[in-house]
């Protein structure tokens, strides 16, 4: 029995990690700093957005905590009279089991902080890895995720990992004088290695499948996560696709094969973006985004309801002109108009204000962004029928674009 117990394999980064935070509910506090630019508004918006990511991983906020310094500090991010107040709440509430960061923590940070409070220290970039973990499904998913969460660790190696010499190495296997620390970094980057070979293989793969799909015109949807993509693909495709009301719901591209008055077009559901996404996932998902790069139209999904929208729509087009799509033909579809009106209008407003109010919101946004848009509700299927009408009318100018010779009948 020890013996199967010792050739498992304890040490293989990405595998325990893949499960995501332990299902029962962890109570963890929230840590934000204001400093530089990054204003006190700003923080809390920020702690809110890390409070639905704990939320979506597992964890339930009991407190946040914000302190006001010029920088980070270089050993424990926060003051020293701040680490003994959080100190001090965890002493006296000992359910709590992880303080969450909202920033990036160097390993020699997150070790001082281990042994200073005594419970698992999780900054912001690892908790979105470890969403995208638990939310992997593919071959493809998962090995993106585990790639950047390689590369999110190595810089950090001497102060969050001390054993992975257990996977590799012991007599025979080191280099004259070479130490522990240094066999950790030559495990990861092989394994860094292997994973983007992996990936290169898969997305040749994809890119021949893309190839197949022949001359069809491409739509993507874009947008920031959890804007209600996905429940838009389902309403659009009449198939089912997973949505639901937690961050990062669709981390695998998604492709259907729609029409619209007896035009086809081929649909496509990517992964959503948020503020302050670790860089290598970004990286990692490049192979993913292919389908927004590569597309011929844009939908970019905007929840007119959540308070930092505009926020949101500056962070997707941002990743967009990264991946060098912001140019392409897009329709706005700004969504949950539902919510909207219950958050924004007094109950006694009549129909005819309510209306003059929204016409001239419409024209605002459509000015500031320089983009076509359109005020949808998809979970009370509302102004469905004009978003079709708008893509319809693009879908075909793209067609007659393509194929200016050749007149289409579908």
């Amino acid at each position: 029995m020890s013996k199967n117990k010792e050739s498992k394999n304890e040490w293989n980064i990405g595998e325990k990690e893949r499960k995501g935070i332990k299902k029962e509910q962890e109570q963890a506090i929230l840590v934000g700093l204001i400093h530089g630019k990054q204003t006190e508004e700003k923080t809390l918006e920020y702690l809110d957005e890390l409070e639905f990511l704990a939320m979506t991983a597992g964890a339930k906020t009991v407190k946040r905590i914000t302190q006001k310094l010029p920088h980070p500090n270089r050993s424990t991010f926060v003051g020293s009279g701040k680490l003994q107040e959080i100190a001090d709440y965890i002493e006296a509430n000992e359910d709590i089991t992880m303080v969450i960061f909202d920033d990036d923590l160097t390993g020699k940070q997150v070790s001082i902080l281990e042994e200073e409070l005594t419970v698992k220290i999780i900054d912001r970039s690892t908790l979105i890895l470890d969403i995208f973990a638990s939310r992997a499904q593919t071959a493809q998913a998962k090995a993106q995720v585990e790639l950047a969460q390689m590369q999110y660790v190595l810089p950090r190696l001497r102060g969050l990992w001390t054993h992975l010499t257990r996977q590799k190495g012991g007599i025979g296997m080191r280099g004259p004088g070479e130490t522990e620390i240094e066999t950790d970094r030559r495990i990861v980057r092989d394994k860094i290695s292997k994973l983007k070979d992996k990936l290169a293989e898969i997305d040749k793969q994809n890119q021949t499948r893309r190839k197949n799909r022949g001359d069809m015109i491409r739509v993507a949807l874009v947008g920031y996560t959890n804007v209600g993509k996905s429940t838009i693909m389902t309403l659009l495709s009449k198939s089912e696709v997973f949505a639901e009301d937690k961050l990062f719901a669709t981390l695998d591209t998604t492709v259907r094969k729609v029409v619209l008055d007896r035009m086809p077009f081929l649909l496509s559901d990517t992964v959503g973006f948020i503020r302050k996404l670790p860089h290598h996932l970004i990286e990692s998902f490049k192979s993913t985004l292919d389908e927004v790069r590569e597309s011929d139209i844009l939908l970019h999904v905007v929840d007119i309801a959540h308070p930092q929208y505009e926020d949101h729509i500056h962070t997707v087009n941002k990743t967009l002109t990264e991946l060098e799509a912001i140019d392409k033909p897009t329709i706005m579809v700004f969504n949950k108009m539902d919510l909207y009106r219950k958050l924004n209008f007094d109950e006694y407003l009549d129909k005819k204000n309510k209306e003059s109010i929204e016409k001239d919101l419409q024209e605002n946004l459509k000015n500031t962004f320089d983009r076509d848009n359109v005020f949808i509700s998809a979970i009370k299927k509302e102004k469905i029928s004009e978003l079709k009408e708008k893509m319809k009318l693009l879908v075909e100018q793209k067609y007659e674009e393509r194929y200016p010779y050749k007149t289409k009948y579908w």
